[in-house]
């Protein structure tokens, strides 16, 4: 039986000591600090806006940082997924036999706040682990071991996390969704109409040379768990696309990017670029396409206000999903964010996707471009 996870805590990233990671969350997206904890060469920071939490694991100390796992990997990364289990012995029991690896055995910790336990179990999926956390013994804002700190009230817009993607190795989609059926009760949440889950939703690159296979995941209805996007190359590209690029600069599979959610983007991406952020450009003549305009206009919003920010907007029968990308947090490229805002769509929106995948592709154009 698949063990059954509440909601998503946290997603711990590990960088460098004085990377801009923790500064950019707060200063461009409005995370506010939320509990800190310093240990062991390690700073641990973790920030909040709405129901998103990031848990920043700064450092290169000897020891592993609480709640979570600290893997030596080469480059900055997110390295872990913190998931709320009603009992963390139970949820052991379970994976165990399903061929999880226990990186660290249920732990109990507590404070004067509370109690808490843990245990860190490995994924299929590249370098990223699973925290599963047990707190209903924990009265504190964070967890135990964290100083609280003092945080203003967020102005950003960002509610909660709505999806997480990880970037695959080309065929290994079915097996990174078997496993997460298996073990946490994921199922398949089809893109297209009739679409098997074997196969996803492929979208030809517009050179019609390669292009992304997409495969998303949804959790059981009862909890408040993102869904999970699964991303993996197609055959027949002449250049590295940015899923090839990823796992080449990541050195492995991993969680390519976060979508988090505001109920208004506009204004969400508008303190974005007031802030200094950069989010990429949609590819050129998007907001041209035959009847875009109209569907902006139906969607109750003016097409150049979406083109002044790079919103991009997809959708029909009066159900509308608007997104928008940024750039890399990290230096070495391997994370990035995005925003997203959704009118009564459930799904990703394929025209999105083909435009997030040109946009890219575009950007690194025009970068090769500037350093030659």
């Amino acid at each position: 039986m698949a063990v059954f996870a509440r909601r998503l805590c946290h997603i711990a990233v590990h960088v460098p000591s004085g990377q801009s990671f923790a500064r950019d969350l707060q200063r461009f997206f409005g995370f506010q600090p939320l509990a800190e904890r310093e240990a062991d060469g390690w700073r641990q920071l973790a920030l909040r806006s709405g129901h998103a939490v990031f848990l920043v694991n700064e450092g290169v100390g000897n020891r592993e940082p609480l709640y979570g796992v600290d893997l030596r990997y080469a480059v900055p990364s997110a390295t872990n997924l913190c998931f709320e289990v009603a009992d963390v012995g139970s949820a052991t029991r379970a994976l165990t036999p399903r061929g999880c690896k226990l990186l660290v055995p249920p732990v109990s910790v507590q404070d004067v706040q509370g109690a808490a336990t843990y245990t860190v179990v490995s994924s299929p999926a590249g370098n990223v682990n699973l925290t599963l956390l047990e707190r209903a013994d924990c009265r504190g804002p964070f967890l135990p071991g964290f100083q609280s700190l003092p945080s203003a009230t967020s102005s950003a817009g960002i509610s909660h996390v709505d999806h997480l993607t990880l970037a695959c190795t080309p065929g290994s989609s079915p097996t990174l969704m078997r496993w997460f059926h298996d073990c946490l009760g994921f199922r398949h949440q089809p893109l297209s109409p009739g679409e098997d889950p074997e196969v996803g939703l492929e979208v030809a690159a517009p050179s019609g040379r390669g292009g992304v296979k997409l495969t998303v995941l949804h959790a059981p209805p009862s909890s408040a768990v993102p869904y999970l996007v699964l991303a993996e190359s197609l055959q027949g590209a002449t250049e590295q696309d940015q899923i090839e690029k990823f796992l080449a600069h990541h050195r492995g599979p991993g969680l390519q990017h976060v979508g988090l959610y505001t109920p208004n983007i506009i204004e969400a991406t508008e303190r974005v670029a007031l802030s200094g952020g950069q989010v990429l450009t949609p590819p050129e003549g998007y907001y041209q396409q035959p009847g875009k305009e109209s569907q902006i206009l139906a969607a109750g919003h003016e097409p150049s206000k979406l083109a002044e920010h790079g919103i991009l907007l997809d959708g029909e029968k009066g159900k509308f999903l608007l997104q928008v990308f940024t750039k890399s947090l990290l230096a070495e490229d391997t994370f990035f964010l995005e925003l997203i805002q959704r009118q009564g769509a459930t799904g990703f929106g394929e025209g999105n996707i083909q435009a997030l995948w040109q946009s890219v592709e575009e950007q690194a154009a025009r970068g090769q471009e500037t350093k030659g």
